[in-house]
């Protein structure tokens, strides 16, 4: 694993009580963007939600930050929401943006997009794949993110709702680790302490979903989802491989900050972000 950010820049992350900058603009477009197989970055995709920001890292240091890298994979086309680019390139580019604006932490400004079996797969030590309630690996591409994890990589799995989409997620990951199983994170694991002091775990529901909550007080996307569980895959030194943020949806939270006060407010500023941004902290300094 060649981490993109130094231990002595990560030691001086600063610690935010809350994330309280102001929410930018909508930019008029609403939907998802089509994202070529030719794209590479997150930047090679117009943006659709937010006016998402631009920004360049320090001449020479371009290596030293954090990357936010998306997985592209295959839908197993037995039901489940399965869509690789859900919410990009705006959650990608929000998140790594909000990292460096409330903490020390130098995002790179253009994200990335990989398959598995990229070789390039060991230089990001976070990865992060959606939806995945209809995933499916190959054998070739499991084999490829067993070696990643046991080498010091960590892999986000959100937004995906109910029982039949946990299952899938699980029986995928099985695919990957016979011999380890998903455990729910104790709200005590040093993840919820920094940068934010985390003290539960909050429902993202989609965006349309969440600002109808305002006066529904629905925030989960089926009957069986209504609990959100974070659920952890760890490797032999009790470090965290594998994270599930289930029943909820981070990434909306990032993606569409700017299109909704009350939105921004209660599931973006409340909770996405911190806990985006707590995950960051923890991958890059174990």
């Amino acid at each position: 694993m060649s981490p993109r950010i130094t231990l002595p820049l990560l030691l001086t992350v600063l610690a935010a009580g809350d994330v309280s900058a102001q929410r930018r603009g909508v930019r008029g477009g609403f939907g998802e963007s089509f994202v070529p197989e030719s794209a590479r970055t997150a930047r090679d995709v117009a943006n659709h939600s937010t006016e998402t920001p631009t920004w360049s890292s320090p001449a020479g240091f371009e290596q030293d930050t954090f990357t936010f890298a998306r997985i592209r994979y295959t839908h197993n086309g037995f039901g489940g929401r399965g869509n690789w680019a859900t919410d990009t390139p705006d959650s990608d580019l929000n998140l790594s943006y909000r990292l460096q604006q409330l903490t020390s932490i130098r995002a790179d400004p253009n994200g990335r997009y990989l398959h598995l079996t990229d070789p390039e797969l060991h230089s990001y030590p976070f990865i992060y794949i959606v939806e995945p309630g209809a995933l499916s690996f190959s054998l070739e591409e499991a084999q490829a993110l067993k070696a990643y994890l046991l080498n010091g990589g960590f892999l986000m799995l959100d937004d995906f709702w109910g029982e039949r989409e946990w299952d899938t997620a699980a029986s995928c990951l099985r695919k990957v680790f016979q011999d380890r199983e998903f455990v729910e994170l104790p709200l005590s694991h040093e993840l919820y302490r920094r940068p934010f002091d985390i003290q539960s775990k909050g429902q993202v529901p989609n965006f349309w979903l969440g600002t109808r909550s305002e006066w529904t007080g629905v925030t989960w996307e089926r009957d069986d989802a209504r609990v959100v569980h974070h659920r952890a895959i760890f490797d032999d030194h009790q470090r965290i491989m594998v994270l599930a943020t289930h029943n909820t949806d981070n990434g909306d939270g990032w993606e569409r900050e700017g299109e909704n006060h009350y939105f921004f407010e209660h599931f973006s500023e409340k909770i996405s972000y911190p806990l985006g941004i707590n995950i960051v902290f923890y991958v890059m300094t174990h």
